[in-house]
C-alpha cells in the first residue's frame, strides 16, 4: 500500500476506503480460485463480433454452436489426462516443489508449522488448510509453503487439494453432449409460449 501510495498519493487512501476485499484476491469474500473475471457476457461478446449483427435465432444458434465445439474439445482432452490432477494443477504442483529448496520448516506440531522463506515468512495449519499468505485457501491448492509442511508431515498432498483440479471431475464436467437443434420447422412449441406477445424495447 505504502508503494501505491508514493506512485500516486490520492490512490492509497481511495482503495483503503473502498475495501481491501474489492480489488485484493487475497481478501475477496467469495472463492476465485486463480479467476480474475467474473463477467462471462464480456469474454462470449469479444468472440461473437461479427455475429451481433444477426438476427436472433441465428445468433442464438451461433452461441450454441461455439458451446457445442468448445465442450467437444475439452471432452477430447480430458479424455487423454492420464494424471490425478489435470495438466495445469499438475504443474502448478510441479512448480511449489521447485520454490522448497530456499525454505525452512520449524514445526510447532504435528499439523501447525511456520515456514521461513526470506520476507514470506508465515503459519500452515494442514488441518484447517491454511497458510498466512491465504494462497492455499483460496485456491484450493497447496502453495510452496503448505507443500513443504505436507511433505515434512509424510502426508499425500494430492489429499489437500480440492476435487475441482481432479482430472476425474475434469472428465465428468464434459461427460455430456451439446446436441444441435432440429431444424427450426420441427420445433415443438407449446401454446403458452407461442401466446405469449413480445413487445419491442421502449427506448
Amino acid at each position: 500500500m505504502n508503494a501505491l501510495t508514493l506512485v500516486q498519493p490520492r490512490l492509497g487512501p481511495y482503495l483503503q476506503e473502498v475495501g481491501y476485499e474489492r480489488w485484493l484476491r487475497a481478501y475477496s469474500e467469495g472463492r476465485r480460485y486463480n479467476i480474475m473475471t467474473t463477467n462471462i457476457s464480456e469474454c462470449i461478446n469479444a468472440i461473437l463480433l461479427k455475429e451481433h449483427e444477426l438476427p436472433v435465432i441465428a445468433l442464438a444458434e451461433e452461441m450454441r454452436s461455439l458451446v457445442q465445439r468448445w465442450h467437444y474439445e475439452r471432452q477430447k482432452e480430458a479424455e487423454k489426462c492420464k494424471t490425478q490432477l489435470t495438466p495445469s494443477a499438475e504443474t502448478l504442483l510441479s512448480e511449489q516443489y521447485q520454490l522448497l529448496m530456499r525454505m525452512h520448516l520449524d514445526p510447532v506440531s504435528d499439523i501447525v508449522y511456520t515456514v521461513l522463506d526470506r520476507d514470506m515468512n508465515g503459519v500452515v495449519d494442514l488441518q484447517a488448510r491454511t497458510y498466512s499468505c491465504r494462497r492455499f485457501q483460496l485456491e484450493q491448492l497447496p502453495c510452496a509453503h503448505a507443500t513443504i509442511a505436507i511433505r515434512h508431515s509424510k502426508r499425500d498432498v494430492y489429499d489437500f487439494c480440492s476435487e475441482c483440479y481432479n482430472s476425474s471431475t475434469w472428465k465428468a464436467t464434459y461427460a455430456g453432449v451439446v446436441y444441435p437443434l432440429p431444424h427450426q420447422g420441427d420445433w415443438v412449441i407449446p401454446n403458452e409460449v407461442c401466446n405469449v406477445k413480445v413487445l419491442p424495447l421502449d427506448i
